[in-house]
Parts: structure tokens; sequence; C-alpha cells
């Protein structure tokens, strides 16, 4: 079936503006827009030939950014120095910051390529790297797997997303990524809209953490936008699945679908030597 082209207006009013070079990602994704079969946005990204080496520079960067921040990264490469000068290198294993769990492993690298999505092409800011807070790397956080706010916009804007990871992508993916949505959205309040707040006042950012907890009173005057975005990572016929799957909604919500060869291999070697 033909995509449905929809109007540069539509594609961007929940989905924003599929970045440009000089930006990295656009040296690594090519984007376009249609609708699914239920008239849902629909930005299918795929990998530009050649590019897979940039792709890999830049999600391991970016991999490394949400699961520690510098200061942690340089206390655990300190204590397993020391570990290791004492002879307990059976120790090291629980001084991990990155997940070696291949279903963990695929889960967040799906999160984190979304929220580099969402902040690089609508412009959001992403102010808490929430898998930094994962008490156990190996298992999958519980939240909102993307949390990302426009508090500067007339009204205050949050984007809450969704994503996924799927070696072949599957009707039943594309459904539990709506049905997700969904329940955040019939929720009102997104569940990690506090857990967000807490931390910013924890590290002294009490403006903007105000800011964040002040949507609780935006939402209850009808005076804050949610849009809902879901993505499946999957090979090259996710887009295909993701239009034909999409449930019919009402909300704002669009859909991402991010299909590349090899998949798998993608996650390997995005963590490759990540301890």
């Amino acid at each position: 079936m033909k995509r449905r082209a929809v109007t540069s207006t539509a594609k961007s009013a929940i989905l924003g503006t599929h970045p440009t070079v000089p930006h990295n990602m656009a040296q690594f994704l090519a984007a376009s827009d249609g609708e699914t079969e239920t008239q849902v946005p629909h930005r299918t990204l795929s990998e530009i030939a050649g590019a897979r080496p940039n792709a890999v520079a830049y999600m391991r960067n970016a991999l490394v950014q949400h699961h520690a921040s510098p200061d942690a990264i340089r206390r655990t490469e300190a204590v397993r120095a020391a570990v290791a000068r004492l002879g307990l290198g059976t120790a090291q294993e629980r001084l991990r910051r990155f997940p070696t769990n291949s279903s963990t492993q695929k889960g967040n690298l799906a999160e984190v390529v979304l929220a580099e999505y969402v902040v690089a092409a609508s412009g959001l800011t992403l102010p808490v790297y929430r898998l930094r807070y994962n008490p156990n790397v190996d298992q999958s956080m519980k939240g909102d797997d993307v949390l990302a706010f426009d508090l500067d916009s007339n009204p205050v804007r949050i984007v809450v997303g969704e994503a996924k990871f799927r070696g072949t992508p599957s009707a039943a993916a594309v459904t539990e990524i709506v049905e997700g949505l969904l329940r955040s959205q019939k929720g009102g309040l997104p569940a990690s809209l506090l857990f967000v707040a807490d931390r910013l006042f924890d590290m002294d950012q009490e403006d903007i953490g105000q800011r964040v907890l002040n949507c609780v009173e935006l939402l209850a005057r009808d005076s804050l936008r949610l849009d809902y975005v879901g993505l499946l990572l999957s090979n090259s016929s996710s887009a295909a699945q993701v239009d034909k799957s999409t449930p019919s909604v009402t909300v704002r919500l669009g859909m991402i679908s991010l299909g590349v060869d090899d998949p798998e291999g993608l996650v390997t070697s995005c963590y490759q030597g990540l301890e």
C-alpha cells in the first residue's frame, strides 16, 4: 500500500523536524514522512549507506552519557583499579555501569535512540538521564522511556516516549508501544514526572525542578501540551509493520520506525567494550 504523504506542518507538530547536517544524527539517518493505515503520523528512519561506523560512534557516546555521569565513570574506574590491585578480580562484575543482559541492552539502546532523536528533532530538553538511576543495570527500568520538556513554550510541552527493539518487527510490538502510550495518556500525569523533578532538586537545579513540578498544576488547568511518540527499532521491515499494525488513536501520538541491517549486530557494536 502506498504511504500517504502528510504536510510539513502536520508531521512536525508531534515528531519535530528531522535534523540536518551538521547534526550527527543527520549523518547516518535518512527520513521520510507519511501516515499509517490508521492515519497516525509516521516517520520512517533508515541508515544511510556506509554510515554504520558513524552511527555506532554516536550511539556509544550516547549510551555512556545516558548510563553514567563523567564523575561516576571516573569513580568506577578508580574502584576497579583498586579491586584489581587487591587481587579481587571476581568483584569486578558488581562494578559495571552498563548492562550485559542482551534484552536489557536492546531495550536501553532503543530508549536512548528515541530520547536522542526527540531532542534533535524537536529541540526539547532531557533534564534527567534516567538510566543513571537504575539500581540494577541488567534489568529494565520502570517508568516512562522518554520524558522530554519544552518549559519555555506556551503552552509548556512534554513528549512522552515509548521504545521497543525487535530483531524482527511484529504487530504485537507495535501494539505494545501504542498501548503503553495510551496508558500514560489515560493516567494524565506522566509516571516519571515526579521522579524527574526530585532528581533535579537533588542536583540543586531547583529552578528547573520547580518548573517541572509546576506541570502538575498546568495539567490540572488543562494548560499543558502532552505529545506521545513511539519508536520501533528493528530491521528493514519495521516501517511496513508500523504502517499496517498501528491502532487507531484519538490522542496526539506519532510513530517512528527505524529499520537497520542486522539490528542485533548494531547492539553488539554499540556496547562492545563498555563495562
